[in-house]
């Protein structure tokens, strides 16, 4: 099939490089010229794992070229699907669906035949009505059918995402598009990918609903986790052994920092936004949206006590600044409430990522950079784990022992054992798990250093 993908971000890139190879032919079409010119040049604009080397194996197979221009792009295309952000509009946290439709109305006058116009992006209820009405209005002879087809990939586990997914909702009301999504998707039936037709409103409503669950199960054993520190109890046995009741499941049961990223934070407050819309609030998803701010500094004043109460002009080195491993994403990242919730507090920060030091660059100030763990350790009075980097699980301690001034390990991820930590003469202090004695034997150092 030839298939146009408007939009080559995060989204459109990951999604028309495995179409491309599924043997479609695939044009990303992109308006900024920049990015175009760099991916023909072959050079990738994000970091995903293995994501370089598809694109490129499908450039060179012919079956995905990049253009910014969009007549050219979807000239006899079956199927265009609308991959644009959906960022948080500024102000009031509604979805800004304004590149959603300019792409509507831009391709519009260019459809010639029937066409399937697919949104990809993250888009409130009813997006599809209005992507509707745009087009029959710009061109009131074109023959489309208006699909939904969400997104669920993972940054840092795309590609297997989408060759190997749980589910693939499409939202349509055509037979003509059923027929196509099938066709699109038909290369998936070896792996028995399961596909879930719906009406339209109902998958733009399942992305939400989605990503709002698993939200809510974060901030829950995250509040879990306060309570664990508090009674003695272990969230990492907690949850343990909740998750083992398949009613629940394990995943998304990791006390940490809180949830963020590219969708998480925007998607819950969109999906607020549109329930009070519709005189439906989420009581439940307002709550863990409050939650999961709060959390962010909550966190930092933990870095703080464990420092004997006081992190004034001394120096905090942090370990990871994406929101999660495997991606050079900083978006919403935990790590930039906690960062500069400490230098509120005084600090001085230094900071390290295998790969998001560029993008945090751009969003960190007064801030330095070391050249990994140890470096950015130097003289540090606390080393605080922010994302669960595999560079960061097998540490050289008594490397980091020489380096630091004090020897603090404030793991926010929970990926150390207090007593392997201790047993080099660090002090430790986790998240959800028993804090006495854990400073033992910096306790009386730090305390000393605090006063």
């Amino acid at each position: 099939m030839r298939i146009t993908m408007i939009g080559s971000g995060y989204v459109g890139l990951v999604s028309g490089a495995c179409l491309a190879d599924f043997g479609h032919d695939i044009v990303c079409v992109d308006k900024d010229e920049q990015k175009i010119a760099a991916l023909l040049r072959g050079q990738i604009p994000i970091y995903e794992p293995g994501l370089d080397d598809l694109v490129a194996d499908n450039v060179k197979a012919g079956r995905l070229s990049f253009t910014t221009d969009l007549a050219k792009g979807v000239e006899d295309a079956e199927v265009i699907f609308i991959a644009v952000g959906t960022p948080a509009r500024r102000g009031d946290g509604h979805a800004d669906l304004s590149f959603v439709y300019e792409a509507a109305r831009t391709i519009a006058p260019l459809i010639t035949r029937f066409t399937v116009v697919v949104t990809k992006s993250t888009v409130p209820v009813g997006t599809g009505d209005e992507i509707e009405k745009i087009i029959s209005k710009a061109n009131p002879s074109a023959d489309v059918a208006v699909v939904s087809n969400p997104e669920f990939l993972r940054e840092g586990a795309a590609i297997d995402d989408f060759r190997r997914p749980d589910r693939i909702v499409i939202g349509l009301a055509d037979e003509r598009a059923k027929e196509a999504m099938t066709e699109v998707y038909r290369p998936l039936y070896l792996n028995q990918a399961p596909l879930l037709f719906t009406g339209r409103r109902t998958a733009e409503l399942i992305k939400y609903a989605g990503n709002a669950f698993l939200a809510m199960k974060i901030t829950f054993i995250n509040e879990i986790a306060d309570l664990c520190e508090q009674t003695g109890a272990n969230v990492q046995q907690v949850a343990q052994g909740i998750g083992l009741d398949k009613r629940i499941g394990s995943k998304f049961l990791h006390a940490g920092p809180g949830y963020g990223g590219s969708c998480f934070p925007k998607d819950t407050v969109a999906l607020v936004k549109t329930a009070q819309d519709y005189g439906s609030p989420l009581r439940l998803v307002e709550t863990t949206v409050a939650v999961n701010t709060a959390r962010k500094r909550s966190i930092a004043r933990k870095v703080v006590a464990a420092c004997g109460g006081s992190v004034n002009d001394r120096k905090i080195a942090i370990l990871g600044l994406t929101f999660k491993p495997n991606t050079d994403d900083m978006r919403e990242s935990p790590s930039l409430a906690i960062i500069q919730a400490l230098q509120d507090a005084g600090a001085n920060i230094s900071a390290y990522d295998p790969e998001g030091m560029v993008n945090a660059r751009s969003m960190l100030e007064n801030v330095s950079f070391g050249t990994d763990p140890y470096d950015t350790a130097q003289d540090a009075d606390a080393l605080v784990i922010v994302t669960e980097w595999n560079a960061f699980r097998a540490m050289d301690f008594k490397r980091l022992k020489q380096v630091m001034k004090t020897p603090l390990l404030v793991d926010l991820r929970n990926i150390y054992r207090k007593e392997e930590v201790r047993g080099h003469g660090f002090g430790y202090v986790g998240v959800g798990r028993p804090t006495e004695d854990y400073l033992s034997p910096v306790r009386l150092n730090v305390t000393a250093q605090a006063t």
